[in-house]
């Protein structure tokens, strides 16, 4: 009896495989970005997912990595189903994705399609499933999944080798191949 007790709390959350179906990825816009007031390392983006909530509010720790003004007015990859976590005082509501190079460190932002739609969810072909409504930290899907993670030769956002699609084509990092995404 004890044993179909515990598996009555288990059904409540939906246990799929642990993949890339489980991730909100989604096509986001940053609208503005500027310095953390209280960290030296970390950007606040202001990030429209096409939601009707408006932007959302977004922490990156990408200032050693990407200049300021890179970070303006520019498509980006969200992953949109992470909880919520405040960053030295601003909670960060999402995660930009970026591909760092395997030998010089170098980091990019992982590029949708000019004309990827704002909010459109990221495909993995052979890959179908509903995201999580919010990942529990406790469970570290994300970091599960991140290691499958990379651009390809052709710098192309892959998940164990199969890319990261939009409507309007694949993700792309500029110049980083065989770089880890996280």
């Amino acid at each position: 009896a004890a044993g179909s007790k515990g598996s009555s709390k288990g059904s409540k959350e939906p246990e799929g495989p642990v993949d890339i179906t489980r991730i909100d990825l989604r096509v986001g816009f940053i609208k503005k970005a500027w310095r953390h007031p209280d960290a030296d390392s970390l950007y606040v983006e202001e990030i429209d997912l096409g939601e009707p909530t408006g932007p959302r509010t977004v922490v990156s720790g990408l200032v050693k990595h990407i200049p300021e003004a890179e970070m303006q007015q520019r498509k980006v990859i969200c992953v949109c189903n992470l909880k919520p976590a405040a960053m030295r005082g601003i909670t960060s509501q999402a995660m930009v994705l970026a591909a760092t190079h395997p030998e010089t460190g170098k980091v990019e932002l992982c590029d949708p399609p000019a004309d990827a739609a704002i909010g459109e969810r990221v495909t993995v072909e052979g890959f179908s499933g509903e995201p999580d409504e919010q990942l529990n930290p406790k469970k570290k899907i994300f970091e599960q999944v991140q290691p499958d993670l990379a651009t390809n030769a052709d710098r192309v956002a892959c998940y164990k080798g199969v890319p990261l699609m939009t409507s309007a084509g694949p993700v792309k990092a500029a110049t980083v191949a065989g770089g880890s995404i996280r």
